[in-house]
């Protein structure tokens, strides 16, 4: 089973081999990298709201009475949890090789 948000989310990612990126954007032939990253790292955090605004949606329709299938709103909840883990987990290892890179001595 593939939950869609993080699809959405894995599909932002340059995909990363032994031979090195695959992803035109990441070899630097096209474009600036640092705005493909960008681009990319927004459609991320987009993909992680609108899981999170869909979930919260399914919330207080269930809250109210007005969501008639309850696993809608539990499948949306377990997506947006997730991919907000996801995002978090991402983020924590971005930090750890920047700090990693930043000890490197010259």
């Amino acid at each position: 089973m593939t939950v869609p948000a993080i699809g959405a989310l894995s599909a932002t990612l340059p995909t990363v081999g032994i031979a090195g990126p695959t992803s035109p954007s990441a070899t630097g032939s096209t474009g600036s990298t640092g705005s493909d990253f960008a681009a990319m790292l927004e459609k991320g955090l987009n993909a992680v709201q609108s899981s999170q605004d869909t979930a919260d949606g399914l919330a207080v329709q269930a809250a109210t009475g007005d969501l008639t299938d309850i696993h809608q709103y539990t499948i949306a909840a377990t997506q947006a949890s997730l991919i907000t883990e996801l995002a978090t987990t991402l983020r924590s290892k971005g930090i750890d090789a920047f700090n990693q890179i930043m000890g490197m001595q010259a």
